[in-house]
């Protein structure tokens, strides 16, 4: 059988307690000795101690997770806390690896976190492969293609990029109980299980379609021969001092850019964080030479039926099987988008998934998947899109 419990504490004066009273009391509820714990946290928290407190009550399982911008459990958002999801089974078993230096090299850092599973786990495959990158750090897209490059094309990843609270400066993950910064989780899931994926957004493309015709890695340098940043100017009705004043992602979270990827009804997302004085954005994941692109705009009431036909789709792929555990991984531009819509969105997750499934989550910069939740096709790094994943019996 798979067992799991959610527990939250609020208490960032005392890190270490928090941390540890959090795990205590997931624990508690487990009722036995958890085989994996879940730990995300606000980054106001100090993060050498939070680690310290999760390590002396998790009883010697691994902990995964990290930096949060939002924390969500038991089906409410929640904000400056740190929570937790205790799982145990006698029927699954669970591999951490993590991949360093993803600033350096992201194909890389995700081909290591991905290869260090598989080693842990005597050299096979798991059966489903979660990530947790630096939300920061590197290129998106190439974390997820340096997973695949070892896992496989079409191998089923999920996952959600670790935060800062919005301050855009520095996040943190865990790794089997280590701090780590510029790196990947990567947890293995292996045995006797199901699972569904639900992934959906619901932004909408506006304005004349668009090509990008200069970029560099991460930073897209021209749109339509123009300063990349041009088109934040002309639609904001700013000038290019006024966008590079802070993070660009503060401005135009609602406002991203969309990519048409064959097989999908929704353009793959790709959010702006920052641009500089030359009008270049540096994205969340790159955007290659040629690419058509689409400015995106986000309407709550969409975003909400988005992810409650999420939801959905993750139940219909249990097959019927009894749900046990679920994870959000929910991306900061739909906490902003919703505002105090914000439990709208988590009350139609839960009324398609059910009162009583234990559900842990994060608000991230960046989600993994496969296009619309879709089994036996690629996973891609996307933004501003609700990531569901449910395991069952």
């Amino acid at each position: 059988m798979i067992k799991a419990a959610v527990s939250v504490q609020q208490n960032i004066e005392d890190a270490r307690k928090a941390a540890a009273d959090a795990v205590r009391e997931a624990i508690t509820k487990l009722g036995q000795k958890p085989d994996i714990l879940f730990v995300f946290s606000s980054i106001k928290y100090d993060q050498k101690e939070l680690i310290a407190g999760a390590k002396s009550e998790a009883a010697g399982a691994p902990i995964v997770g990290g930096t949060a911008a939002g924390e969500i459990t038991s089906w409410v958002s929640i904000y400056d806390a740190v929570n937790v999801m205790a799982i145990a089974s006698d029927q699954i078993t669970f591999h951490v690896g993590c991949g360093s230096e993803v600033s350096r090299d992201s194909f890389k850092a995700g081909a290591e976190a991905a290869k260090a599973v598989i080693d842990a786990n005597d050299g096979k495959k798991p059966d489903l492969f979660i990530m947790i990158p630096d939300g920061m750090t590197g290129n998106g897209a190439a974390i997820v293609e340096g997973s695949k490059s070892i896992l496989g094309k079409n191998f089923p990843i999920i996952g959600g990029s670790t935060g800062d609270d919005y301050l855009f400066k520095k996040t943190f993950e865990y790794c089997n109980g280590a701090l780590l910064t510029d790196s990947v989780v990567g947890l293995g899931i292996s045995g006797n299980f199901s699972y569904g994926f639900g992934i959906r957004h619901g932004w909408e493309p506006v304005g004349l379609p668009l090509t990008v015709t200069k970029a560099e890695g991460v930073v897209l340098q021209e749109i339509n021969h123009e300063p990349a940043l041009k088109v934040y100017q002309d639609y904001f009705g700013k000038s290019a001092s006024d966008l590079i004043k802070q993070p660009l992602a503060r401005m135009a979270y609602t406002y991203p850019l969309g990519i048409a990827v064959p097989g999908s009804d929704e353009l793959l997302i790709r959010d702006p964080v920052v641009a500089n004085e030359k009008g270049e954005i540096t994205m969340a994941a790159a955007i290659p030479e040629g690419t058509p692109i689409r400015l995106m705009i986000g309407d709550r009431d969409a975003a909400i039926r988005a992810a409650k036909t999420a939801a959905k789709i993750a139940l219909d792929e249990l097959g019927g099987r009894p749900m046990r555990f679920a994870i959000m991984f929910n991306c900061m531009a739909r906490n902003k988008l919703l505002g105090v819509r914000c439990n709208d969105e988590n009350r139609e997750v839960q009324a398609a998934l059910g009162v009583d499934v234990p559900m842990i989550g994060l608000y991230t910069y960046g989600e993994q998947g496969p296009l619309l939740g879709k089994k036996g096709t690629p996973a891609y790094f996307h933004n501003e899109t609700m990531t569901l994943l449910v395991v069952g019996e």
